[in-house]
């Protein structure tokens, strides 16, 4: 078998270069980094636009193990499982469930998402919003992870200043039986919150940030930023208190984030991870042994893919997610819950294609040949 395919702008032939980081390792000691991981749909399910999930477990676990296995953490239910994007509420408390089941067994590192994504879509009051992100994480807690309080469009609709969001925050911080995760996503992975923490300036937004991590500080063990704006990044990491952590969210500015400057570093929260951990584990080990030169050299050819992958419209990066893993043979289809294989165009996954070999994430080329000629035969770009 050749690992050749023609793609719309000529031949392509697959190198196979991931083979080199398939070993699995043991869990990074300088930095922690928690892979956000998706969720694998049922084939024979209904998932179907506005259908309620059908998932397989089985199929969904395994990907789990295979992050723990190259040493990363597990972000459990966040935006990566299409929350909000295909991923019902029932079937997301499932998910976490189980996942926590397996973390607890064999000792592995375990996040869960917190949301109000159970709160039908359109307008909700301020006491609707405080309810389901109570229960929510009375959910989560009931299973041991460690809650990461997500965005909420609901909140992002009914809030009217900063206040209302710290009053919100603040109450679901005292009903925490442990210090959280903060969580803030940007409008570039979700539109619905723009202007999250009550202002669309964001030195603003920051400082009201900062004053509820102060605030609640004991309570608080770190906070993921999504808003692909490194400098930003940097600048509230150096105003967090004593003890509080920045998990890095950024999947542009990764690599120089997480290896830090003089002052710091970044922790790590990513769903680029999902589809470089192989790689990605292997230059965190590097970085461990203080070997900066092959933490450069492994993770650089991935930020391509990378900026492909979460390139706008970046909310449907989980379509790339997906597709990256069948292709590497980390699942057996490309189908999503929601139908959200849909979201992204031919051309789009043809050059994810091309640009996740040189990242060498895919360790098989005959495999991700073979594959990729079934999937262009499927959108009529096979010849």
């Amino acid at each position: 078998m050749t690992a050749t395919i023609l793609l719309p702008d000529g031949p392509f032939t697959f190198t196979g270069t991931g083979a080199e980081y398939v070993t699995p390792g043991p869990q990074f000691v300088s930095r922690t980094a928690y892979a956000a991981a998706p969720v694998v749909a049922d084939p024979l399910g209904e998932n179907v636009p506005g259908a309620p999930a059908v998932v397989d477990w089985e199929a969904t676990l395994r990907l789990r193990r295979q992050l723990w296995s190259h040493g990363f953490g597990v972000a459990e239910a966040m935006d990566t499982a299409q929350r909000g994007m295909g991923l019902d509420y029932p079937s997301t408390r499932e998910l976490i469930r189980r996942t926590a089941a397996e973390a607890r067994r064999d000792g592995h590192g375990l996040v869960a998402g917190v949301a109000t994504d159970q709160l039908p879509a359109g307008p909700a009051g301020l006491d609707d919003v405080r309810k389901a992100y109570a229960e929510q994480l009375h959910d989560v807690q009931e299973t041991g992870a460690t809650p990461v309080l997500m965005c909420s469009r609901h909140l992002a609709a009914a809030a009217r200043s900063a206040d209302d969001y710290l009053a919100v925050y603040g109450e679901l911080l005292s009903q925490a039986d442990q210090p959280v995760i903060l969580h803030w996503l940007g409008e570039s992975f979700d539109p619905a919150l723009a202007g999250y923490w009550g202002s669309t300036d964001i030195a603003t937004a920051t400082d009201t940030v900062v004053a509820l991590i102060e605030a609640h500080r004991s309570r608080v063990a770190g906070i993921k930023v999504s808003l692909l704006d490194a400098a930003m990044e940097i600048g509230l990491r150096r105003r967090l208190p004593a003890g509080v952590r920045m998990y890095t969210g950024d999947d542009f500015h990764y690599p120089e984030l997480i290896k830090g400057d003089e002052h710091g570093f970044s922790h790590a929260l990513l769903g680029v991870f999902a589809v470089i951990a192989p790689s990605a584990g292997a230059a965190l080990r590097a970085l461990d042994n203080g070997d900066f030169a092959a933490y450069d050299r492994i993770l650089a050819p991935t930020v391509p893919l990378a900026r492909h992958t979460f390139a706008a419209p970046t909310y449907y990066y989980k379509t790339g997610i997906t597709f990256l893993n069948w292709i590497a043979g980390h699942q057996d289809h490309f189908t999503m819950v929601g139908g959200l294989q849909s979201g992204r165009s031919p051309r789009h996954l043809a050059e994810l294609l091309r640009r996740a070999d040189a990242a060498g994430v895919l360790p098989d080329a005959e495999l991700a040949a073979h594959r990729a000629r079934a999937w262009l035969t499927t959108v009529g770009l096979g010849r």
